[in-house]
């Protein structure tokens, strides 16, 4: 059974750094591309981060130089390193698999047909 679990999420306070994981289980995360999103309440899943087979990136404008996302393929987890956070970075964040592309990737949700079940981080002080 192929699962995905984020984990790493927490309250901290606005400017601090949180490294959020994302766990592969029944499969190994390096043959897919691995997306980050977030859903902030009353808002759309937004994408945030995506990570290709060949390990190029690819961040939003809202998080770049700030966000940063690697794997660890011994340990079949993909990180995302945020740092300088913002209130605005309030959301649960979400992994997911993209199946469908390799050595590109994208932020539309309908190519990602797994998904963890998200990890809560909130910036307030």
């Amino acid at each position: 059974q192929l699962q995905l679990v984020e984990s790493g999420g927490a309250l901290v306070q606005p400017g601090g750094s949180l490294m959020l994981s994302c766990a592969g289980s029944g499969f190994t995360l390096d043959s897919y591309v691995i997306g980050w999103f977030r859903q902030a309440p009353g808002k759309e899943r937004e994408g945030v981060s995506c990570i290709t087979r060949n390990g190029r990136t690819l961040y939003v404008d809202a998080v770049k130089g700030r966000f940063t996302i690697s794997r660890d393929s011994a340990k079949n987890t993909v990180y995302l390193q945020m740092n300088s956070l913002q209130r605005e970075d309030t959301a649960v964040y979400y992994c997911a698999a993209d199946q469908f592309r390799s050595y590109s990737c994208s932020y539309s949700r309908t190519e990602y047909p797994y998904w963890g079940q998200g990890t809560q981080v909130t910036v307030s002080s």
